[in-house]
């Protein structure tokens, strides 16, 4: 047995295009830890499949995380049966049903009117203009806090996860998302006698009702901010962007040969929006014969497992027709993502099919950039809407 390898990385390097360096990791040191990141990586994705699930060993209670510190403590941050408690009193706003017979139509009522409202715009920003204010009206009404203007709920999201990733300590950051938490109790507290008043199926209505304490609603509102906001956003976009790169790909959707929804999937898989996961080890544990001590801090890497190459064929390619049954961009185990279905239903029946409907001809006008690593999408998507 022995202690996890040291695989130093350059941090920017890895911020503009981590797939390099996970694919090394992944080749010559698949559990090790990164110096720059403090943290031991697991990058293969049968090690993440099966230690996510050990709860026991793998802990995703992390009372000096940065996600608790900043966020307070979510159901995320919780495991057994604290965990499967809260996420209960979530369900009922976050259910297939639920998604079916009340969001999805929300959701096309608010992409149609931003369709409309970029009718004649000839070049916009497919990021800015149009995935953020659909994610973003999505997202109003799941949370209830429709107080908040599309554009705050994107900056309040960024802010939140910035925060959630800056490992490196920028007061900045820090402070940018203090101020952005204070903003979501501040619509919270505003909107709380009105759901009193006038139930509804929003997570803050049905977190209320449940009886759960305001530090917890708070906390799971924020969770769920920081988790439905930039990641639909980053997929709408990216997706748009990955089958326009890859012609062959969208006719395969064209032509009815392959779904919105496989297009979707592929896409979380090749570059997920998600791309890890940190835990914290309870007790001493040894995996693939390397010892991990108490309380070090371990990232599962799910970018890396779903391009890992003894799973996936020509695993670095955007490919519609491939299973990405095994992929695990929403997570494998008890913490799987809670908002998978409205994420699906808006990504992959709504905003891509709208879209590409209205504007057959879409085509890029210029480059897009990536960035991220904890997160990841595009930056900015240059179009033209034709």
């Amino acid at each position: 047995m022995s202690a996890p390898p040291i695989f130093p990385i350059d941090p920017q390097a890895f911020w503009h295009d981590p797939y390099p360096a996970l694919a090394a990791m992944r080749a010559q040191a698949p559990i090790a830890f990164v110096p720059e990141l403090g943290a031991v990586l697991l990058t293969r994705r049968d090690d993440i499949f099966v230690c996510e699930k050990n709860v026991a060993v793998f802990s995703s209670a992390q009372p000096g995380g940065l996600m608790t510190v900043l966020m307070g403590e979510n159901m995320m941050r919780k495991d057994g049966a604290a965990h499967q408690a809260e996420r209960r009193q979530m369900f009922p706003t976050l259910s297939p049903a639920t998604v079916r017979e009340q969001w999805r139509a929300r959701f096309e009522q608010h992409a149609r009117a931003t369709l409309d409202a970029l009718d004649g715009a000839g070049d916009i920003d497919l990021v800015a203009d149009y995935a953020m204010p659909v994610s973003a009206n999505a997202l109003r009404e799941i949370t209830g806090l429709t107080n908040l203007t599309p554009t705050q709920m994107n900056a309040v999201s960024q802010a939140m996860i910035d925060g959630c990733a800056n490992y490196v300590g920028d007061p900045v950051v820090e402070a940018r998302c203090h101020e952005a938490t204070a903003q979501i109790d501040a619509a919270i507290d505003a909107r709380l006698d009105a759901v009193a008043r006038q139930p509804d199926h929003s997570l803050l209505s049905i977190l209320s009702q449940a009886g759960q304490a305001l530090a917890s609603v708070r906390a799971n509102i924020k969770l769920a901010i920081s988790g439905g906001q930039n990641e639909p956003r980053d997929a709408i976009a990216g997706t748009a962007w990955a089958l326009l790169t890859h012609p062959a790909q969208l006719e395969l959707v064209r032509a009815g040969a392959a779904s919105w929804q496989q297009a979707f999937e592929e896409y979380a898989r090749w570059i997920s929006p998600i791309g890890m996961s940190p835990r914290r080890v309870a007790m001493p544990h040894t995996w693939a014969g390397i010892d991990l001590e108490p309380e070090a801090r371990v990232f599962l890497m799910f970018s890396s497992a779903n391009r890992d190459e003894t799973v996936f064929e020509r695993a670095d390619q955007f490919d519609l027709t491939r299973s990405t049954a095994k992929a695990i961009a929403f997570g494998a185990g008890p913490h799987f993502c809670a908002g998978a279905a409205a994420a699906r239903c808006l990504i992959a029946e709504v905003a891509l099919p709208l879209l590409f409907a209205r504007w057959p001809g879409l085509r890029l006008a210029g480059p897009v950039p990536f960035g991220g690593w904890a997160f990841r999408g595009p930056l900015a998507m240059p179009v033209t809407l034709v």
